[in-house]
């Protein structure tokens, strides 16, 4: 029995959470530079060496660094992982597919490939043109559960770039 570890509505999911989170990010900016505006129209408004004009260029230093410190975790951390996972869901409604029957053989460390965490399922395959068992890395979406592969049991994978899509048991 075939088993798919992806539906058809998870990349439009996917892309709903990233329409969110550039919302969130959109919103926050245009508070920010709502502030920044309203500080630059009082401070110019403002007589000559007045001394509330240092309170005025203060509090927008203080708005600006928060608005800093929210930006660049919150585009360089939440955004740039949700963006990748929306990528490599693309890529697999879109991209070729191999079919290959392999032995398991064990389970990796997690592994940032395309910035997406994977779990890795080394597979043994043998070399065509020497007398060796070579190693093949198929990556699981670290969203997921891991299947129940068993040690030495063939299994019938399909992937798009190493990245595992639907398995069957074998």
């Amino acid at each position: 029995m075939t088993t798919k570890l992806y539906r058809d509505s998870d990349y439009y999911e996917s892309v709903v959470q990233r329409r969110k989170i550039l919302a969130v990010f959109c919103a926050v900016t245009a508070v920010w530079l709502g502030i920044f505006i309203a500080m630059v129209v009082l401070y110019t408004g403002l007589p000559y060496r007045d001394p509330n004009g240092k309170w005025i260029i203060l509090s927008t230093c203080i708005s600006t660094a928060l608005y800093m410190f929210f930006a660049f975790p919150f585009m360089g951390i939440k955004f740039k992982r949700s963006n990748a996972y929306c990528k490599m869901l693309k890529f697999i409604s879109v991209g070729l597919k191999e079919h290959v029957i392999l032995p398991f053989g064990e389970i990796d460390d997690w592994v940032v490939r395309d910035g997406v965490d994977v779990n890795v399922a080394v597979f043994y395959m043998k070399n065509v043109k020497k007398d060796e068992v070579l190693k093949r890395q198929i990556f699981v979406d670290g969203e997921k559960d891991f299947p129940p592969f068993v040690e030495g049991r063939p299994v019938r994978i399909i992937s798009q770039g190493n990245l595992l899509i639907e398995y069957e048991l074998l």
